[in-house]
């Protein structure tokens, strides 16, 4: 019988992991009033035979809380609702980052709490709509361009939550760079048409991210920041330009000098999105030094001839995990994965469709 790298235990820097496989993070909406809940613990606490767990996105401010019902971790009470998770995971030997997402002008005022606003690098509305509980679908405004004092807040605001998580009992904090959320929006050209030091150049582009990454860094430790990115991607209305592959290439090189734990590069063609191309996986694989975690539309044989082919360390599984708790165990004994998903629940309020979903026995 084939023995698989996949199972075999591993390092995240200096995190031991009982194996290869990470729970990407997915957004599912069950904080009511934007705090972690017991609901939640028992979710995740479920799934903690991944290696890696990293959580849905999680706003590090107010004004990030763009959807209905997701969680942020910039408050005592949500610090103390995220102990239940961390605690659940790590009792089932599990461990577990948290995923800051700051939506930026993915967002809706609706969605915000009292005195919140929507941001963004610059003043250019997001095409489409998205989702309030209280009126339904609705289009997205023109964001706020951040002068000079959202600049510094917002990264404060990072800073803190940082370190608000590991005080609720995170191994580790993901800052979310991708799927057109506020810090790929100052990546991007389309979304950013700044004239100052944040826009403009591939590097001023890239400045504020890696201003984040290396406040966030130094305050908890390199060693326990990552981050995710997704050149290509084209969710939240965020066209391809022609500088992609320049632009993540100096990224790349540039958070490789910071010296964060992990880089997760994300594909979304498996729902239809562009393809990352090959080539610059590989370009990112040689510019950035420590680990890779690779996403997107993952079995395990081909996450099997990744980590063989060393283009990724980690490989990172979304969806199966949603209908397969056990899904380490299913993968590693060849058992059947479950093909029942109740996609008309995935962002509702309750446990159905959340945690009813049984393990392979």
């Amino acid at each position: 019988m084939k023995e698989y790298k996949l199972f075999e235990p591993t390092k995240l820097g200096d995190l031991e992991l009982k194996n290869k496989i990470v729970m990407a993070p997915m957004t599912r909406s069950r904080a009511i009033g934007n705090v972690p809940n017991a609901l939640m613990a028992e979710y995740y606490g479920q799934r903690a035979s991944a290696g890696l767990i990293i959580t849905e996105g999680t706003s590090p401010s107010p004004n990030g809380l763009g959807y209905s019902r997701i969680p942020g971790c910039f408050s005592k009470e949500q610090v103390a609702g995220w102990k239940q998770t961390t605690t659940a995971v790590h009792k089932a030997d599990g461990r577990i980052f948290l995923q800051l997402m700051h939506t930026g002008r993915i967002s809706h005022v609706l969605n915000l709490p009292e005195g919140a606003q929507i941001i963004a690098p610059s003043a250019v509305k997001a095409a489409g709509q998205m989702w309030t509980d209280s009126e339904q679908m609705q289009d997205f405004p023109i964001p706020k361009q951040m002068n000079d004092d959202d600049l510094l807040l917002t990264l404060t605001e990072y800073v803190a939550s940082a370190g608000h998580a590991i005080e609720a009992g995170f191994d580790g904090v993901e800052l979310h760079a991708a799927n057109g959320y506020l810090l790929e929006q100052f990546l991007s050209p389309i979304s950013n048409i700044r004239t100052d030091k944040y826009g403009g150049s591939i590097e001023n582009r890239c400045r504020f991210v890696l201003e984040v990454v290396a406040a966030v860094a130094e305050t908890i430790g390199k060693e326990r920041t990552g981050i995710r990115l997704s050149p290509y991607g084209v969710a939240s209305d965020m066209p391809l330009y022609p500088e992609i592959d320049e632009t993540y290439t100096y990224l790349a090189e540039e958070l490789n000098k910071l010296g964060i734990v992990y880089l997760h590069l994300v594909d979304h063609s498996a729902m239809g999105n562009p393809e990352v191309p090959f080539e610059i996986k590989g370009i990112i694989r040689t510019r950035f030094k420590n680990s890779i975690i690779l996403s997107g539309g993952y079995d395990k044989e081909r996450a099997e001839a990744d980590i063989e082919s060393g283009i990724a360390d980690l490989i990172a599984f979304g969806r199966p995990f949603i209908n397969n708790p056990n899904l380490v165990e299913r993968l590693k004994n060849d058992w059947p994965l479950s093909q029942i998903l109740k996609m008309d629940l995935f962002y509702t309020a309750a446990g159905e469709g959340y945690t009813d979903y049984p393990d392979y026995s």
